[in-house]
Formats: structure tokens, sequence, C-alpha cells
């Protein structure tokens, strides 16, 4: 859908733009999320990666610097997540993604506190089952996208056209989309809006290590990969990491042994630490069309201006 006049997701959200910022891990905190919001789109926190009271301290930031509205990225199978829904009630968010788990877990809790749910989905079986759930909207998540990912490896020229003829609430679309150009092509395929991820990543707000961000710019085609299928699957930057477990796995490692590979805090140590070798680097497809590091609220200007461009309706 091109007609803006009726776009759901934007009245859904109460936003200028049908854009929304991803919650990436060690990236996502409320600078990025404030600045996304300020400049018209949907800034999201994080929460994967944080403690509950880091979580709140976010939050109760993020409401000081914005006024607009914001969500939260909730993972399902996070095992601290009582404690999160619990902070997300008290401080009275409006909007929550919710993620990695079957929706109709926390969706009905969450709308009972008159929370408006966004679940991200890898395949149509899964979009039909986050509306089943009670859902407002799902994110179509492509094969392209960074970070953990479907199994199915469904691209998000199939998945998109798929999920928008399964379900009727709003689709927005996510896996391989950092331009206006991508932005159109996603919503002539049937979502009525897109998440954006890696993009943000290499923002000036994101709470990234500038190691990690100078590595996005200067990848290039070919120089991420979804693996860990064993345990969760994940797209990240290939490097010394990458290669050890590719070697494990050669040499036809167990999920154990997998598993006690990957340890604790490796995507801590790549992605907020900065090492490019032994971290975890998790960044999708379109790192390689990304060129620069800017404020989140160019970002957003700049998708937006291309897409009108791309509509033949450019903005004077």
């Amino acid at each position: 859908m091109t007609n803006l006049e009726n776009n759901r997701v934007t009245k859904l959200l109460n936003v200028e733009y049908p854009i929304i910022q991803a919650g990436m891990v060690w990236a996502s905190g409320w600078r990025l999320c404030s600045a996304v919001s300020n400049a018209g789109a949907l800034g999201v926190i994080g929460s994967g990666s944080m403690y509950p009271d880091i979580l709140e301290e976010n939050i109760i930031k993020c409401k000081a610097a914005t006024n607009k509205p914001f969500a939260v990225n909730l993972p399902i199978l996070y095992s601290d997540i009582e404690n999160h829904l619990e902070i997300l009630f008290r401080n009275k968010i409006e909007i929550v993604i919710t993620s990695a788990g079957n929706p109709a877990t926390y969706t009905p809790i969450l709308k009972e506190h008159g929370i408006k749910v966004i679940h991200v989905v890898s395949s149509k079986r899964f979009a039909e089952k986050a509306e089943k759930a009670g859902c407002d909207a799902v994110i179509a998540e492509g094969f392209e996208a960074g970070g953990h990912n479907g199994r199915e490896e469904t691209t998000s020229m199939v998945l998109i056209p798929l999920v928008s003829s399964a379900v009727s609430v709003p689709v927005i679309a996510a896996g391989g989309i950092a331009t206006g150009r991508q932005m159109l092509a996603a919503m002539v395929l049937g979502a009525e809006g897109v998440q954006v991820g890696s993009r943000f990543v290499a923002s000036e707000e994101a709470s990234s290590h500038i190691n990690f961000k100078k590595a996005i710019i200067n990848s290039s085609e070919g120089d991420t990969i979804l693996t860990l299928k064993e345990l969760a699957p994940v797209r990240l930057i290939k490097n010394n990491f990458y290669e050890e477990i590719l070697k494990a796995k050669q040499n036809h490692a167990t999920v154990e042994v997998l598993r006690e590979l990957l340890g604790k805090g490796r995507a801590k140590r790549g992605m907020f630490e900065g090492d490019l070798e032994e971290g975890e680097l998790e960044i999708g497809q379109v790192s390689a069309l990304i060129r620069d590091i800017k404020p989140a609220a160019e970002i957003v200007k700049e998708i937006w201006l291309q897409f009108r461009e791309a509509l033949g309706n450019p903005l004077k």
C-alpha cells in the first residue's frame, strides 16, 4: 500500500512516518529511541540486552527526551521477562514489539494493560498465530535481516506478500531495508510500513561501539552470514569468532560444544565493547549498502525523501 492517507501503521502508532527503528541489542538505548521518535518515526528501546534496572533507566530517560510515541522490544524468551513486564506496566508503555517466542504467551496480559502489541514473524504460519493471539500488527522479517533470524530462510521478497495475503492486521516489512526505494518496494509487496535495523546501528546515537559502526560501513557484499541454526539462527559479520564456529561444525561439534563456544557475553563483547575478532557482530546483509555514520534524524529524513522520490512525489 502506497496511499499514506489511510496508512494503518501511522494511525496505530500515532507517528508521522510508517518507519520503525528495530530494537537491536547493544544499540537501541534511549538516545537512539528518542532521536528516532523526535524525527517522526517510531523509536524502540531494545530490552534484550538490558537488566531490568537498566531497562527502567532507559525508559525514564527516553520519556524525558521525547513526548512522541516510542516502543519497547521484548524478546519473549528473555530469562527475566516477568520483571521486564512489571517495568513496562509500571511505566505505562503504550507499544510493545514482541519477538523470539510464542505471541500467545504474553499478548493477552499486554492487551489487558492497554498496550498495542506487534509481533516479529519469519513465516506465514507464525503471522497467522500472531493475529490469532490478538496482535495489532506483525513485522514480517526476511532472511536478509541481522541478528536472530527465522529458520525458514525466506527472503523479504517472498515473505512480505505471503504474510500480507494471510493476515488482515497491518504488515510491517523488515530485513534488507535501509533506503527509501527498498521501503517503497516492500510496500508495493503488501506492507504498510517498514522496520529498519542495520541502518540505525550506524547512527551517531546508537549505543553500539564505534569499532562496530566502522565495521558496518566498511563491509561488503558477502561479509555477513546466517549461522548457528543448531542454537538460534543469527546473521553476523564473518570474523575470527565465526571461523571458530565454522571449524567446530566441520569437526561435527555437538550442540553443547557450540553453546560453550558461544558462551556468555559474546554479543556484548563484539557490538558494545568493540572486539571485532572475538565478538559476535550481528548485522544484516544491507550493511553492504551503508557507507556513513550519521544522526538518526537524518536517516529518517533520508529514507522518507527517497521513498517519496521513488513514489514520484518528491517533497519540495
